[in-house]
């Protein structure tokens, strides 16, 4: 029997572990992927698998350890394609953001500045990558910029679609008590749209990979893309997954990241998390006193 916290306090976090659901549910999960892991070696090491198609996981492995461990090639090349991801993030979602806020304040900036901000949309990515060469150059800059066009769209439909989603009788109430337009949008709209403005912003981190990864693949000497592109072309297919992994990893990180961010920003949303920020104001406040 699972031990019971105090009258009125969750269980800790630690005690869902001990949970006889959540053990068996685990189990099944790992002998599921160990079953597969060990058929897959199998047909692997009997040479029922082509290893210039589908190299045995045995074969994979040794690949990672050879890139992580004994050359340690993976990490400059990891560390060239997260920069550009991140920094292609945060400038197309400054400009996203930027132009949502604007056009949730101004009916009239709205109406010129939306069919632009769909254009860029339908607009395919790995299309205009030769421009952005063209224009940046060879090296990071033009990865960046690709990864900032991409990541524009989501942000700004998703926090533009939040800043408008305002409960009217609310907005009227603030207005009758005397609110300005920016306490309406810092008290109001802001809050208000704060989850579907990380919606997009989850979104957009694992576009903006995906973007720089696409401009590596065009034209790059160093990042995740071309390191794989030079695997695939000699045929180390083994390597090559073992990148693709990589990639996976990468942008799972971006993502828990953005869920992190998102669970301390957006609190009210959570009840354990509200919960938590109130028990810390009511401390600040009472030392005060």
């Amino acid at each position: 029997m699972i031990a019971r916290g105090a009258p009125g306090r969750k269980p800790a976090r630690w005690m869902v572990l001990l949970d006889p659901v959540f053990l068996r549910r685990l189990a099944t999960h790992v002998l599921i992927f160990t079953s597969f892991i060990a058929v897959w070696e199998w047909a692997g090491q009997t040479g029922r698998l082509n290893d210039l198609i589908m190299p045995a996981p045995s074969a994979i492995a040794a690949a990672i350890w050879r890139m992580y461990v004994v050359t340690g090639e993976i990490y400059w090349h990891f560390f060239v394609t997260m920069f550009e991801a991140v920094s292609g993030f945060v400038i197309g979602g400054v400009i996203g953001l930027g132009l949502a806020i604007g056009a949730a304040l101004s009916l009239t900036f709205r109406r010129y500045v939306a069919p632009y901000a769909v254009a860029l949309n339908v607009t395919p990515g790995i299309a205009v990558t030769p421009i952005f060469i063209a224009w940046f150059g060879f090296g990071w800059n033009s990865k960046i910029a690709l990864a900032a066009l991409i990541v524009f769209f989501p942000i700004f439909v998703n926090s533009l679609s939040g800043l408008l989603r305002v409960d009217r009788d609310t907005e009227e109430l603030m207005r009758s008590l005397g609110a300005s337009k920016m306490q309406t949008f810092f008290k109001l709209m802001l809050p208000n749209a704060a989850p579907m403005i990380f919606a997009g912003f989850k979104v957009a981190i694992t576009t903006a990979l995906v973007g720089a990864i696409v401009a590596e693949f065009a034209s790059a000497t160093e990042g995740i893309g071309i390191m794989m592109q030079r695997y695939a072309h000699r045929l180390d297919i083994a390597a090559s997954i073992g990148v693709l992994i990589s990639m996976a990893l990468m942008g799972l990180l971006l993502f828990t990241l953005m869920e992190v961010a998102d669970r301390r920003t957006v609190f009210w949303l959570r009840p354990e998390r509200l919960e938590q920020v109130s028990r810390k104001r009511r401390r600040r406040l009472m030392a005060l006193k």
